[in-house]
């Protein structure tokens, strides 16, 4: 099986309302987007396409069996591989046919492809969904912060 560079992220629905953005002040979000933003140097971060507005991503990982939400990365990344990871959302928006062809072509794949992955993703969300209850690790926007503290310091 390839593996692919623009995925799904299903996040269980007992994480829904655990993102960054909503649980950090404004000054805070701002330095960990602009980190992702400066990273980036002007390109999405998954489909390398150059972007005059790119987008925060925040990257989790999930450990079912300890019920751990783990914060790895915020990238920068252009709308239409945002709307690809929440594939959820772009379905509800009607905006589907969309992300299918943005999956494909960035995947070099067919649209075969997209629906086997695509199950996949729900599957792993069906089973996320089973954890009663997540428990989430901030240690890297700890050291996103860090970093940034320690540049002004400099």
């Amino acid at each position: 099986m390839p593996e692919y560079k623009l995925k799904f992220e299903i996040v269980p629905d007992g994480c829904w309302h655990s993102n960054l953005r909503s649980c950090l002040k404004p000054k805070a979000w701002d330095v960990v987007r602009k980190d992702a933003y400066s990273r980036a140097n002007g390109r999405c971060m998954i489909c390398g396409r150059k972007a005059t507005r790119l987008e925060a991503h925040e990257r989790w990982s999930y450990d079912e069996e300890n019920g751990v939400q783990t914060l790895e990365d915020v990238i920068a990344i252009c709308h239409s591989c945002h709307s690809v990871i929440h594939i959820g959302r772009t379905q509800l928006m009607g905006d589907e046919d969309k992300a299918i062809a943005h999956f494909c072509k960035v995947n070099k794949c067919s649209f075969a492809d997209y629906i086997r992955e695509l199950g996949k993703a729900n599957e792993e969300h069906r089973r996320r969904n089973l954890v009663s209850e997540w428990s989430t690790d901030m240690r890297k926007l700890e050291e996103i912060l860090n970093k940034e503290r320690l540049y002004h310091n400099s």
